[in-house]
């Protein structure tokens, strides 16, 4: 779309940028302090922006801003009449709510991703798997305006994720019921379009109530809203087909492009495909003719042969890019820039998972999309953050438990060299299931970080023919639209049923059960296999001792679930098996929901190798220990200040990837050993106050340090930011850490003390510590510190100059942050409309050779005497004579209160304008023209009816909008 195209959905809205796509540094790596003594837990700061998400699609432009949102059903009033029951059936005609000129002049201004469960209280008769958050009823509202000049384009409307089960209207026309809360909502609006001045209106019911899953889901519109304008003939959504093949001749890309037509007669066009490298350099291109035929769908296919190209790797994931454009008649119809990665894997049934034919352990994690503070509306720079934080422990892998990954995750991970088992939600081969798994398949087969399809988790049907023949048709349909991943299925057991889903899967997916690992792959010695998750350990964080009474788990690795292991056990069984593949650690962060193993008042996950902030766990050094190979680890628990237990043995953990390590207390050694890499070196050391350190050696030299020292009382306040510099933009986002450190500036691991927060520059989205068993509020300006941390999630104002934020505490030195808000170019948003009522529906009386009078009306069940018509519908040429325009208004809460403006903006005659029977304006000028009046403040409906004089042979009547506006 070029600007002066999409300028014509935007509005005043600024044109996004679209940048080429290279493999470039994203946020800072995990470098803390030298030797660790009294240092904070994570990355320092970056001073550069993270890279900007691929644009595939220039076409479509976000809808995040200007929505309405109102907590709480809507019930329509009872329909009295027969004629109302008549009307309220038709298309456009939808009542309450969804109606077009609704009232939501009092519902709330909200910004997408929004998810209205995370500023909900904790309620302990809620549902405990949804983190004893009410859900409940909302509905949300959009009005926008498109360009004449669009008439004639295919318009579309993508939801990217509605939690959980939503009706879509446009229009007062319902156009959507979906039942999932991981799938697009994907709407043709061609047909329901408006142009010009009157604007289009969407409205959204969402059910929350309604639960896919175990775990926190949230509530609303938690995913990105799009809306995009294409050519009559053009690429349809997810159409184009790219991944990378190799074969004895070499490698090419075969590029499948799917278009559709929204034309009046079958059309021929030209489909030309350019292979880009990295630099934007042209690598292959050829080109192909296609047939669509009108309403229909037709199919191009070419194929881009390529000599030696530079492979995506975990270490180098290096993009190029396939551009797709239609032409027609010689002329860019339509455009996609789809990123793609050259790599190959398998899974081989001895040796496991091979990418570029090289062997690589699958080191991951699974992940539910949720965060500290914003629950499942996660801004797309702390998705990558995320990401980036598993990436700095070594991990390579990530699942997406248990659903459609947001896509925004699967750039990064493209971008970041993460591997990805994606996964389907509902096991069901109906056809409106069969629908969303085939729409993840034609979503994700380009990114080359996904490398396997996993159509269910945990399903009890998983040992029945019935679970058989499900998974039969599910595979074969994954099969059908990407031959290149293999199909695998998550199975909590039935792996030795005499039928079972593994017998029509390509690797089979084990979750738990590690013991069972040899047997199976005894009895089945040509199946490839991967631990789909494991683990299910519990850990709090900062906390070294197990209090069940106060809902704590140990941070030593010493507690797990009955059906799983600990970090380091389940790790072992892993690695040690050369035939599994890899695992998926259940899970990455902590989650809301799904509180185990402890219930109310937990409100969260112990699981996490990370806790809801992303602050680390001791896990996170096991995992580092176990994980990283090309740096030197040591890492050393628990931390050293712990007044009161002086002279009391004290466990301590060291974790390291070294050979051999020595753990000093003051200088002296206190203990000496070969580092054991999987399950970490222990020593039992009398505690006394200063400094215990462990020194990493590899080959006699020492590689690594770390440190912990016995640190004062907490004297100030510390912010540390994850990057110096934010985008002006509102969308970015970042994780500011609260801290409290002693007066020789060191970490205080053990301060527990509410922080208030001011921000100047910028929003506070979110709050947040990590404690699974907080219940206070994650919106606001305050958070107490759990165990030494806090944290806060900062969105920027639009424009260049600084965000400053600002923390205090009872007794401490308050801390200030500056942040440089950089001047970016916003990514395009669709235009809002201003708060104004469109009087749209009239009824037109028959023609009159004399004046008729002003109260004269249609019958109550009079639906075809009277003509329905359209504000800005001319009334065709005829005898000269008198009609009457009349409708109803109900005016909205703002005009109740202080009245408002009755505007035409052009009517064709002399006309007269009356308001409850009372004359309050005429027109004399026969001539097209405005006219306008006073709506005087006051409850209860309206009649406006407005008689026309035609004078014979010329249109007359309503030829333009007729809009009521707030005093």
């Amino acid at each position: 779309m070029t600007v002066a195209r999409r300028d014509l959905l935007l509005g005043s809205a600024v044109a996004g940028l679209v940048g080429g796509i290279a493999p470039v540094p994203l946020f800072a790596a995990d470098r803390r302090a030298a030797d660790g003594a009294g240092a904070l837990p994570m990355p320092a700061p970056s001073d550069q922006l993270p890279a900007a998400l691929p644009v595939q699609d220039a076409a479509r432009v976000l809808m995040d801003r200007g929505w309405l949102f109102h907590e709480g059903d809507v019930e329509p009033a009872p329909l009295d009449t027969h004629n109302a029951t008549y009307l309220s059936v038709k298309a456009g005609n939808a009542r309450g709510a969804a109606a077009v000129d609704y009232d939501d002049s009092d519902w709330q201004t909200v910004e997408l991703p929004h998810d209205w469960a995370s500023f909900q209280p904790f309620v302990k008769t809620a549902n405990v798997a949804q983190g004893y958050r009410p859900r409940g009823i909302g509905w949300y509202r959009r009005s926008f305006r498109l360009d004449p000049a669009l008439r004639g384009r295919r318009i579309e409307l993508e939801f990217g994720g509605i939690a959980t089960n939503a009706t879509v209207w446009v229009n007062g026309s319902v156009v959507s019921h979906n039942f999932s809360g991981y799938n697009a909502v994907r709407i043709d609006l061609t047909p329901f379009a408006r142009f010009g001045d009157e604007a289009n209106v969407v409205a959204v019911r969402v059910d929350a109530n309604a639960m896919e899953g175990w775990w926190y889901e949230g509530a609303g519109l938690y995913r990105h809203v799009w809306l995009g304008d294409y050519a009559p003939v053009s690429i349809a959504t997810d159409g184009v087909h790219c991944d990378p093949r190799k074969t004895a001749q070499g490698w090419h890309v075969p590029v499948t492009t799917t278009l559709t037509s929204i034309a009046a007669d079958d059309a021929t066009v030209t489909v030309e495909a350019r292979l880009l490298d990295p630099k934007g350099g042209i690598v292959a291109q050829g080109q192909a003719q296609a047939t669509v035929p009108s309403l229909d769908q037709g199919m191009a296919t070419l194929d881009l042969p390529v000599t030696d190209p530079v492979l995506w790797s975990v270490e180098q994931p290096t993009l190029y890019t396939v551009q797709v454009r239609v032409l027609r008649d010689g002329r860019v119809a339509d455009e996609r820039r789809v990123p793609i990665g050259f790599r190959t894997l398998r899974f081989d049934a001895a040796q496991g998972f091979f990418l570029n034919d090289r062997h690589v352990k699958l080191k991951g994690v699974c992940l539910h999309q949720d965060h500290a503070g914003v629950g499942t509306a996660i801004p797309d720079a702390l998705i990558g953050w995320r990401l980036e934080r598993l990436k700095a422990m070594g991990c390579n892998a990530v699942r997406s438990s248990h659903n459609a990954p947001t896509p925004e995750l699967l750039d990064w991970c493209d971008r970041l060299g993460l591997l990805v088992m994606n996964e389907n939600r509902q096991f069901n081969p109906a056809p409106e299931y069969r629908a969303q798994l085939e729409w993840l398949v034609r979503r994700d087969r380009n990114h080359p970080s996904v490398i396997l399809w996993s159509v269910f988790n945990e399903e009890p049907m998983q040992g029945t023919p019935s679970g058989v023949e499900m998974v039969k048709r599910m595979a074969h349909w994954v099969r059908a639209l990407d031959d290149s991943r293999p199909v695998t299925a998550a199975m909590n057991g039935a792996f030795f049923d005499p039928v079972n889903v593994a017998q029509v899967v390509d690797v089979t997916g084990f979750n738990y059960y590690q013991g069972d690992y040899d047997r199976y792959h005894q009895l089945n010695p040509a199946k490839p296999m991967t631990s789909s998750e494991d683990t299910s350990a519990f850990m709090t964080r900062g906390a070294f001792e197990t209090d069940p009474a106060r809902h704590i788990a140990s941070s030593y690795d010493v507690e797990a679930a009955s059906w799983g292991d600990t970090h380091r056990g389940a790790w072992k069984k892993i690695a040690e098996r050369p035939f599994v593949a890899g695992g998926f650690v259940w899970t990455g962060f902590d989650y809301h929901g799904e509180p185990t193993p402890y219930e109310w008042p937990t409100i969260a996950s112990f699981f996490g190798i990370m806790d809801l902030c992303g602050f680390p766990k001791v896990a996170f050094d096991i995992h580092r220990a176990a994980w990283v190979d090309d740096a030197p680890v040591v890492a050393i628990a628990p931390h050293w200040s712990w007044s009161g237990r002086e002279g009391k043995p004290t466990k301590v953990m060291v974790l390291s990837n070294a050979e051999r390590v020595v753990l000093r207390l003051n200088g002296k050694t206190v203990g000496e050993a070969a580092v054991d890499r999987l399950m970490g070196n222990e020593w039992t050391v009398p505690y006394a106050p200063g400094r215990i350190e462990a020194i990493a050696y590899r080959g006699g030299r020492e590689v690594a340090r770390a440190a912990h020292e016995t640190v004062g009382a907490p004297v100030a306040l510390r912010l540390t930011p994850a990057r110096t510099v934010m985008a002006g933009d509102t969308e970015d986002a970042q994780a500011i850490t609260i801290d409290a450190v002693d007066a020789k500036g060191r970490h205080v691991p053990t301060a527990n003390l509410m922080t208030r927060f001011t921000v100047e520059g910028g929003a506070i989205i979110g709050v947040g510590n990590g404690d699974p068993n907080s219940h206070e509020p994650e919106k606001g300006h305050q958070r107490s510190l759990f165990n030494g941390l806090a944290q806060m999630i900062v969105r920027p104002d639009v424009g260049r100059g600084r965000i400053t934020i600002r923390a205090m505490a009872d007794g401490l030195k308050p801390a200030s942050l500056r942040l440089d808000r950089l001047g970016v170019t916003p990514r395009a948003q669709v235009a809002t409309v201003p708060a104004e009522t469109d009087l749209r529906d009239w009824r037109r009386s028959p023609r009159f050779d004399t004046r008729p009078a002003a109260d004269l009306a249609p019958a109550a069940s009079d639906n075809n005497g009277w003509a329905f018509v359209r504000a800005g519908t001319p009334t065709p040429a005829e005898p000269a004579g008198w009609r009457i325009y009349r409708t109803m208004l109900t005016p909205r809460r703002a005009v109740v209160a202080r009245g408002g403006e009755l505007g035409f903006a052009s009517i064709a005659g002399m006309a007269s304008l009356y308001v409850d029977g009372k004359l309050v304006a005429e027109k004399r000028d026969p001539k097209p023209g405005p006219l306008s009046a006073t709506l005087p403040a006051g409850e209860g409906k309206r009649t406006i009816a407005l008689i026309v004089a035609g004078l014979g042979n010329i249109e007359s009547g309503l030829i333009g909008r007729v809009t009521v506006r707030p005093r």
